[in-house]
């Protein structure tokens, strides 16, 4: 297990910090295409990809997507796996982050379990969507906040409700905050509490995420990092880039054994 490559996405924006929470955060396609190409050859080989709108506000805008998509794939080719998100961040219900998806069809796609699973939803609309993304080939992760919320997605798995498919978890650890700092400790409960049937990443807050990833990269986990979630290298310095956070989560990999999965061997794992 401790060989297994290790999957190190970059969420270089997230939904809500701007320009005047560090200078580097890219909230264009040509600076999000910028970032992903310092972040591969940093080591990355997943992106995960929010875009704004003209206004700089989180957007779940299709076109917008597209654009930003072909931007950022015009700079790093096939050598990135990118990944869009469906947050609501707030502003968007659940039915329309699903229209979304489905109108989008991308390669990669996360989603909120907690946003998604409600009851305008109902256990025939969670079931046909994500009967979807198991259909297309949409290499989907699911976000899971705590260990009731794994609990609940091992229920949709067992009843049938979600599809066999070669879904992805996220574990995140902590909350978003001004002063969240997550702590590795934090990785317990969803180690206790998973079946073992999908490979998981986690994410986490503070300047700890280095230490976070290091724990996970030891439980066989795989690993998030970026401007989304913490501005702040293991130092406790503000981080130049998104690229410098990679980094220092690479040289974790490597002193743990671990090789960093490539684009391709992130596709060939979850059938993409």
């Amino acid at each position: 297990m401790i060989a297994d490559p290790l999957i190190l996405i970059v969420a270089p924006n997230g939904a809500y910090k701007q320009a005047t929470d560090h200078p580097a955060l890219p909230l264009t396609p040509a600076a999000l295409a910028d970032t992903a190409k310092r972040c591969l050859d940093a080591g990355a080989g997943m992106l995960h990809l929010h875009i704004r709108d003209a206004d700089g506000r989180h957007s779940l805008d299709v076109e917008g997507y597209r654009e930003a998509v072909r931007v950022v794939r015009a700079a790093v080719g096939d050598a990135m796996v990118l990944q869009v998100t469906s947050e609501a961040a707030k502003v968007y219900r659940a039915a329309e982050q699903i229209a979304m998806v489905r109108a989008l069809r991308p390669e990669a796609v996360s989603v909120g379990l907690r946003e998604v699973d409600q009851p305008e939803i109902g256990t025939e609309g969670l079931a046909g969507f994500f009967g979807h993304l198991a259909r297309e080939h949409v290499m989907t992760q699911v976000i899971l906040y705590d260990a009731a919320d794994l609990r609940r997605w091992h229920g949709l798995r067992a009843e049938g409700t979600v599809p066999d498919a070669p879904w992805f978890l996220l574990f995140v650890l902590g909350r978003y905050s001004v002063t969240q700092t997550s702590d590795p400790r934090d990785l317990l409960p969803f180690l206790q509490a998973h079946d073992g049937a999908e490979p998981w990443a986690m994410c986490a807050f503070g300047p700890s995420e280095n230490a976070c990833v290091a724990a996970a990269a030891a439980f066989g986990g795989h690993a998030r990092v970026g401007f989304e979630n913490n501005l702040r290298l293991r130092d406790g310095r503000v981080a130049p880039d998104n690229a410098a956070l990679v980094a220092q989560a690479a040289e974790v990999a490597a002193a743990l054994g671990r090789p960093l999965a490539s684009a391709t061997q992130i596709r060939e794992r979850f059938g993409a």
